[in-house]
């Protein structure tokens, strides 16, 4: 698990997600396609004001991620 704000460019050791039902059906829907093999997903808030990006990742397998994600990955920095 890596957690990265974008913000600040600085990977995180923990975060809490508070999600309203709607957000959490809607992650919960991205799921199967994530496992699938879709690299990320988007949640936003109903005003778009905030936006969570899942993504999934095998180590061994890095293609189709920008550079500053693969040394989140393969680094946690």
């Amino acid at each position: 698990m890596r957690i990265h704000d974008d913000e600040s460019d600085r990977t995180l050791d923990s975060v809490t997600l508070f999600l309203t039902r709607s957000e959490a059906e809607y992650l919960q829907g991205l799921l199967p396609d994530l496992l699938a093999g879709t690299h990320h997903g988007h949640v936003s808030s109903a005003d778009f004001e905030k936006e969570l990006t899942v993504c999934v990742y095998d180590p061994g397998v890095l293609e189709g991620f920008s550079d500053r994600a693969k040394r989140i990955i393969l680094d946690d920095k």
